[in-house]
């Protein structure tokens, strides 16, 4: 109930945050019942039905990921004075946290319940003159367990991790911690020319081993994040740098951590995107659309979330400049420059990386 309660106590924009995380669980939750539906439909066919189960793992783990940022930002359940008095301690407000989450994420799972059954005409009759009837497997029962069952994977999986990532630390960050943001380069670099590989062994054969190739090569490019993050600031700080550049380096490093891994992200989603485009030029069926839309919009909002993260973790450090007298167009400038070096650096990375798993793709 006290989750409930800051839920709706919370500031327009938070909700609107919610409502988002809701939606994405909305369109994992129909994608993974269309899945359930194909099974049905085509009982002989089990491993494209496998295989279409398997593909919506990606806006399955992109909505996770974005819930998780959502929780990060929530002011609801930030530590405050007093509030271990009232036994809000850190344990019990990472327990609201992960308990806000599953609310969201079943919200959109049910919204897809009533959705798909819509669709499928078992609550009104066949909408859309019976378009959707195939695709669904609308001539056939729908085992009610099972797709309750895919359903709870949404919520579940949001709020375990949730939980995980807020827990209660005992210790806090040490400064050789935070220069363990290039620790990961190395790895990240062996993954995507591991995934890459892989990739290119299995472009003859089924989509299974596409996808675990591009699996990899996300996974590398999110560890090689941090790092390429860390690597910009010290290329902002080289040669003699004034106050904006080397304001704007030390805080790509200290944040190499928080914004590199969703900038990783981004940047292995769009990747894909580049790949599909050359391969499909665009022509793509409405549950991939779905698909798409989904991991684009949560790894592009898990990225402004953790932007918004790091300038409330800021916050000090600006007002504090403020007063000594620094212009609020060298705060503007410095961000502008953080920007556009990170553009400069990833958008690059990312239509080599799509154009090399494009080639082949292509053959």
């Amino acid at each position: 109930m006290l989750a409930l309660r800051l839920v709706r106590g919370t500031h327009p924009v938070v909700q609107l945050r919610r409502l988002c995380v809701a939606a994405a669980a909305a369109g994992v939750g129909f994608l993974l019942l269309c899945s359930l539906g194909y099974a049905v439909g085509h009982p002989g066919d089990s491993s494209a039905a496998v295989l279409r189960l398997l593909w919506c793992a990606l806006p399955l783990a992109a909505t996770v990921q974005f819930a998780v940022a959502v929780a990060r930002t929530d002011p609801s359940i930030r530590p405050r004075p007093g509030l271990s008095a009232i036994g809000l301690g850190p344990a019990r407000l990472t327990a609201i946290a992960a308990t806000s989450t599953a609310v969201a994420c079943t919200l959109g799972s049910a919204v897809a319940l009533l959705f798909y059954l819509h669709l499928r005409g078992d609550i009104t009759g066949l909408p859309f003159d019976g378009a959707a009837a195939d695709l669904l497997a609308a001539d056939q029962p729908l085992p009610l367990a099972a797709a309750l069952t895919l359903l709870a994977v949404v919520p579940v999986a949001g709020a375990t991790a949730a939980g995980l990532a807020l827990r209660p630390r005992k210790t806090a960050e040490t400064p050789a911690a935070v220069r363990s943001a290039t620790a990961g380069l190395p790895w990240g670099v062996a993954l995507l020319a591991v995934g890459l590989a892989v990739e290119t062994y299995a472009a003859r054969g089924d989509g299974g081993g596409v996808l675990a190739g591009w699996v990899l090569t996300a996974v590398g490019l999110a560890m090689a994040g941090p790092g390429l993050t860390h690597g910009c600031g010290r290329l902002l700080q080289m040669v003699r740098p004034g106050a904006v550049r080397l304001l704007a380096g030390r805080v790509l490093m200290d944040e190499a951590r928080r914004i590199g891994r969703p900038l990783g992200v981004v940047s292995a989603v769009g990747s894909g995107a580049v790949a599909g485009y050359a391969l499909y030029g665009g022509e793509l069926g409405p549950l991939s659309w779905l698909g798409v839309t989904v991991v684009v919009g949560c790894t592009t909002a898990t990225l402004l979330s953790a932007a918004l993260e790091s300038k409330q973790s800021r916050t000090h450090t600006t007002e504090a400049l403020l007063r000594l007298g620094a212009p609020p167009t060298v705060l503007r400038t410095t961000a502008l420059l953080r920007a556009g070096v990170l553009l400069a650096v990833f958008v690059p990375l990312t239509w080599a990386v799509g154009a090399l798993a494009a080639v082949p793709l292509r053959g």
